[in-house]
């Protein structure tokens, strides 16, 4: 029965599951929801920490980390140390970055900055603030997750060609991290950094990078001096000033170049080795402390003045016919108690390249020999005024007419160098000297004798001997006066005639030359005839010119041709 009823049971009726639109969107949030899990996770990086001595500008969740404008992390979070004495940063790097982070990597924030002419992180004011990264060279670096941030960019990024060199110097100026290095007037690379020295002697050394193709233009003979600031000068062509740019003035520069590279490159130059990395060079405060370095031949030389050597300090230039040849290496004041005596001691190097540089080269003892032919010649030292404005001063080297060579004298391994007052000093001794004199003379005396002179001087005068000499000088005048006239009432006549006897004369003249002509012959009345002749036209030359000069000169009867 049983079997029947089951027969008989009614089959249950089949239903059609439908799919429903609504769990689109579910499933797609889903889908993508895992994706980007799988897509963090397969992109996510090391986690690192970064110390900075503030957070200013770093927000978490919203500071990234940048490589040439490419995001390569975010800023998890922001916390103080422990010691509070800088902020800890957190940052979740990507995957891209995990393989270039090593003890060699870099980090600082990026943000609106004003380092003397250089203006950087502008573009931040909008975007906002953020980390910069720079890999370094991972490859030799070791695995690290803790750095501490820059604060300020560093000078050179990993990758960009160039140099880094070395410089010293005793005083830092206005120099600075950042501060531009011209070649020709060209920006050729910057500033890095500087180390004080230990202890606080010695140099101050500062890292300098040099861009390609610069660095090949540095050679072991070139030279680096400041640029900063501006440079007033007093010329022969007036006022000088310096300025090798806004930039350098504003933070500092330094230049660098060859002093004797040649306008045309030969192949010398073009064959000179070329400058290691980390080499050392000095540093000069101008270039003409430059100019003056390159000079190793040196005659040293010592002068003593008792005159002023104001505006004479190290570096002031000395002098011959208006040229520098060397320069002063110290001033000191001198008291000699045995002597009784105090002078300034001024000690100067003669630079010979200077005067021989396009001839031949000496050595030191030839150099020694023509110094003290100089000085035996008469070769002095002065010092005169370099600068009217400034008050500097300077050493001039003069020759003086000697009547005796002067044997040079020396002093260690200088010589020794006469010395004269010079400039305005020199001026005001001769001007004592000649009051001195002055002095010396019995001006009172003088004044006296002079007075005595102008008291009795109308006595003598009005004396009667005086005035009988007067009367007697003025008589004799008067009696000169009467004889002229009347010679020369008694000459006219005789003047008159004069004419017309030289003429007669030259008649007769001419009547015995036909005469002697009518005869002719050797004969013994010829010869002598012509021989009166001759005595007669001598007789009547003479007669003339005493006749000319008579008419013209009529006194001459009293006082004489003169």
């Amino acid at each position: 029965m049983s079997n029947n009823n089951n027969d008989q049971l009614p089959l249950a009726p089949t239903r059609k599951i439908k799919f429903s639109l609504v769990w689109v969107v579910p499933i797609l949030v889903a889908v993508l929801a895992i994706y980007l899990g799988w897509k963090a996770i397969y992109n996510a990086g090391p986690t690192i920490t970064i110390s900075f001595e503030t957070a200013d500008g770093i927000v978490s969740g919203q500071t990234q980390v940048k490589n040439k404008s490419v995001v390569l992390g975010t800023v998890k979070s922001v916390n103080l140390s422990k010691d509070m004495r800088h902020v800890d940063v957190q940052v979740a790097m990507t995957r891209r970055a995990a393989s270039v982070i090593s003890s060699n990597a870099r980090f600082w924030v990026v943000r609106p900055r004003f380092n003397g002419a250089n203006i950087s992180g502008l573009e931040t004011l909008i975007s906002g603030a953020y980390i910069a990264f720079d890999p370094g060279d991972y490859q030799v670096g070791k695995r690290q997750r803790y750095f501490v941030g820059l604060e300020s960019p560093p000078g050179v990024r990993s990758g960009q060609p160039g140099t880094t060199y070395t410089l010293a110097t005793n005083n830092l100026g206005s120099l600075g991290e950042g501060a531009p290095i011209f070649y020709r007037d060209t920006v050729a690379g910057e500033v890095l950094s500087y180390d004080m020295p230990k202890g606080g002697v010695g140099p101050i050394l500062l890292h300098i990078f040099l861009k390609k193709p610069y660095d090949s233009y540095l050679h072991p003979d070139s030279a680096f001096w400041n640029v900063s600031g501006i440079k007033f000068g007093f010329g022969a062509t007036g006022l000088n000033i310096e300025l090798q740019s806004i930039q350098a003035l504003m933070s500092g520069g330094v230049a660098f170049d060859e002093l004797d590279r040649p306008l045309v490159a030969d192949k010398e130059h073009q064959n000179k080795e070329e400058v290691p990395a980390n080499t050392q060079f000095n540093l000069y405060a101008d270039k003409d402390a430059a100019e003056n370095a390159r000079y190793q031949d040196n005659v040293h030389l010592v002068t003593y003045v008792t005159s002023s050597v104001k505006g004479l300090s190290k570096g002031s230039r000395v002098t011959l016919f208006g040229l520098q040849i060397g320069t002063v290496q110290n001033v000191a004041l001198i008291i000699d108690r045995a002597a009784n005596k105090t002078r300034a001691k001024i000690t100067m190097d003669i630079q010979p390249d200077r005067v021989f540089s396009f001839q031949k080269k000496y050595d030191s003892a030839t150099l020694a020999l023509i110094t003290k032919s100089l000085i035996a010649n008469g070769m002095k030292a002065s010092v005169a005024s370099d600068n009217f404005l400034f008050g500097s001063s300077l050493i001039s080297l003069n020759f003086i007419d000697m009547k005796k060579p002067i044997i040079p004298q020396k002093e260690g391994d200088a010589l020794v160098i006469p010395s004269q007052a010079g400039g305005m000093d020199g001026i005001m001794a001769s001007m004592s000297t000649v009051a001195s004199k002055l002095a010396a003379m019995p001006l009172d005396q003088l004044g006296e004798n002079l007075n005595n002179l102008m008291a009795h001087a109308d006595d003598r005068l009005n004396s009667p001997d005086v005035t009988k000499t007067l009367k007697a000088m003025r008589q004799t005048m008067q009696n000169m006066s009467d004889l002229s006239k009347k010679v020369n009432n008694g000459a006219s006549p005789l003047l008159k005639e004069l004419p017309a006897m030289s003429r007669q004369l030259d008649q007769t003249l001419k009547n015995a030359n036909k005469l002697l002509g009518s005869y002719g012959g050797n004969t013994d009345f010829h010869r002598n005839l012509q021989t009166m002749i001759v005595q007669l036209s001598e007789t009547a030359r003479s007669l003339k010119f005493f006749s000319d000069f008579m008419t013209q000169h009529p006194s001459a009867f009293i006082t004489g041709r003169k």
